[in-house]
Formats: structure tokens, sequence, C-alpha cells
């Protein structure tokens, strides 16, 4: 490049999003609608993560790992949603250079922990249904920590590489991104500078931190399926595949939106089918993660069911009999106060509860689940209050046609 052509470049400062642009009346739509996703997302990771640390039955390594899963899919989708979300009331979609820099860092490293931690827990239910009697030795919590940490540097370190180059590139305009976020190749696109350095660590990255935890997912499963197979009985069969059904549901769900996502060809595709794409890669898996461990698993519903609060009980209860039966569980009108302890003490097999105590922690895990009922409850109300303000502004349009 010569002097002269350095001269005449002009330093791009900001990036124009083009992405759900070209549906101007949808705006409101699209805020209401990734608004309720984002806060579905946020609820329902925080409830696993509050739910694994209160709950003795999940003090261990797969639920140690989903935790970690759950707080990455929390920054994730922090990444990329907020900024969306106050993109929709602008008629300039615009992040500036340096946003643009640290949303990459942080979708970068948050994408390609994700693939590292996914091939971990794989590792996790491998050994736990191929060599249950080694588990607790090979799985000792210092393995447990030294892997989460490993997940969290690889991605770390991936992510400082593609950042720290894409900061080396000459960008001379346009600065239109046919997108909602910033991403390595759409700013490469973007370059007017040789860009082979930058393609180049972007495949061998793509190699090391996204093929090669698939393929050892992938083989850990066929492990697991062929061991899962010989086992005699079918309800061993049925119970050893169901502690794995929910992690290999979210590996599926993963890799075929990132590999949609990144591998298809971009020829003959609109913007907005890119737009639909990214969405399931980068919105929607984070939202399912917390849905599929919940719905597929027995001790997270549990967990989840004691956090909120609610006893099972089961067949035709009275009050007194459920006072009479529990003693310790105080009555307060309509409404049950649970005392400091209560363990199962039941006639005829009416209430189903096993040894739960009542302590600190259940009652700030009480709290902030009612704190995230309230917000629920709030995000109705704006909403409400939304849709009230595009209904008067409908009308206020019929009116002013009218006139």
């Amino acid at each position: 490049m010569t002097p002269l052509e350095m001269n005449n470049q002009t330093d791009v400062t900001e990036f124009i999003f083009l992405g759900f642009s070209n549906h101007p009346k949808l705006q409101g739509l699209f805020f209401l609608l990734f608004l309720l996703i984002y806060l579905t997302t946020l609820l329902g990771n925080m409830l696993i993560i509050t739910a694994t640390r209160i709950s003795p039955a999940l003090h261990t390594p797969m639920y140690y790992f989903l935790s970690n899963l759950s707080f990455l899919d929390i920054c994730y989708t922090s990444t990329t949603i907020p900024v969306m979300l106050v993109n929709f009331f602008r008629e300039k979609k615009t992040i500036s250079y340096e946003g643009c820099l640290s949303q990459i860092f942080f979708l970068v490293t948050c994408a390609g922990t994700e693939c590292v931690l996914l091939a971990t827990m794989a590792y996790d239910r491998y050994v736990a249904i191929c060599h249950p009697l080694q588990y607790p030795v090979l799985m000792h919590v210092k393995v447990c920590v030294f892997l989460v940490t490993g997940s969290w540097l690889c991605g770390l370190v991936n992510s400082v590489t593609h950042t720290v180059l894409a900061a080396t590139l000459t960008l001379c305009g346009p600065n239109q991104i046919s997108h909602f976020l910033c991403d390595i190749p759409l700013l490469l696109k973007l370059s007017c500078s040789d860009t082979s350095l930058n393609e180049s660590v972007l495949h061998v990255a793509s190699a090391t931190i996204g093929l090669s935890p698939c393929l050892f997912t992938g083989v850990s499963y066929i492990l697991i399926i062929s061991s899962i197979l010989r086992i005699p009985s079918a309800q061993g069969r049925s119970k050893a595949f169901s502690t794995c059904a929910s992690h290999l549901t979210v590996v599926v769900v993963f890799y075929g939106t990132a590999n949609f996502n990144y591998d298809r060809p971009r020829e003959g595709y609109s913007l907005d089918m890119d737009i639909l794409v990214s969405v399931l890669f980068c919105v929607i898996t984070p939202m399912l993660n917390p849905i599929i461990y919940s719905l597929r698993n027995k001790e997270v519903k549990g967990a989840l069911r004691k956090l909120t609060g609610g006893y099972v009980i089961s067949g035709h209860t009275s009050q007194e009999e459920l006072c009479h039966c529990v003693g310790k569980l105080e009555c307060n009108g309509n409404n049950w106060v649970p005392g400091d302890k209560w363990q199962h003490s039941t006639t005829k097999g009416k209430v189903h509860a096993t040894n739960f105590e009542w302590g600190p922690k259940e009652e700030k895990a009480l709290q902030l689940s009612r704190l995230l009922c309230t917000l629920l409850c709030l995000l109705g109300s704006v909403i409400q209050q939304i849709r009230r303000i595009q209904q008067i502004r409908r009308i206020q349009q019929i009116q002013q046609c009218l006139k």
C-alpha cells in the first residue's frame, strides 16, 4: 500500500449494523421478543446456578460443569443482546470500533470456552458410565477445577489472538456490517489490507477449538452408547442413558447450529436467513440449555422445585392433616410458613418429603426466586404498557389519516 493510498484512507470509528433494518415496522415487536428471550435466559441459567449451589444432591462434577455452562450462557447472551435491544430504538444502528472489538473478544471467548467445556462434560459422562469404579478418583474436585480452568484458558487464548489480529486490520470503508453483531469473518470482509494471516489463524482455531472438541465428544458418546448397550437389563440401560441424555441434546443443538452458522455457503442466502441462523446459535441455544436440563433431569427438577418452595403433595390432603403430619410446618391462615426444620413424618403416604432442612441457604434461594418472579411480573407490566403505547400511536395515525 502506497503512502498516497494511506493518506486517502478514512479511519473507521464506528460500524453500522444492517441486521433487522429491513423491517422498520417490526422494531417494537423485535424488542419485546428478544427482551423476553434475554430475561428467560437469565432467569433459567440463574436458577440452575443457584440450585446447584444450595442442593447437596447436585454437588457432583456433572452439575459443577453445568453451573459453569449456565454462567457461560449468561455471559454469551449478555455480549450481544443488550446492544441489539438498544439499537432497536435507533434509526442508525451503530457500534463504536472499540465496542466492536470488545464484542468480538467476549463472543469468541464464550464460544471457544463452550466448545471445550462441552467436551469436558462428555468426558465426565464417559468416565461415569464406562469406568464407574474409578469415577471418584478420575473426577476429583481438583481435576474438575483444572478442566474448567483449562476450558476458560483455551477460549481466552483463542479470543486474545483473534482480537489482536483484528485490531491490526486496516479498515478504509465501507463500515456497514450485514448483521446484528460483530464477528471475525464479517470484519475481514471490510478490511482493505492483507487478511491471509487472520484467515490462517481462523482455520487453525476452527480445527483446534471447534472441530477437535466436537470429534472428542462424538467418540466419547460412541463409547458411552456401546457401553450402555452391553448392560443386560432394560431398566439399567434406561437409567444409564438418562444421565447423559440432557448433555447429548445440548451438544447436538450447539454444534448443529454452530455448523450451520459458520460452515454453510454464504452465496444464495438472504440477509434475513443469515440473521435467523445467527439468532438460533447466539440467542436461542443459551436459552434452551437450562430448559433441556430441567425437563430431562430429575435431580435438577427436584432442586428447582425445592428452590421455588414447592412441596410435592399427592392425594387430597386437608390443611389440618398436613399440619398434623408435618408437625413443624406452621399454619398461618391459608399460607404455609415453614419452621426452622421439618422432616418426613407422614401417614397414609400423603406427604412426600425426605430430610428437608430450611436453612439460611434455602431462605436466600427462596428470596432470590421471589425476586426473579417479581422481575418477570414487572416485565409483563412493561410489555403491557408498551402495547398500550403502540395502540395509542396507531389510533393517532389513523386519526391523522382520516383528517
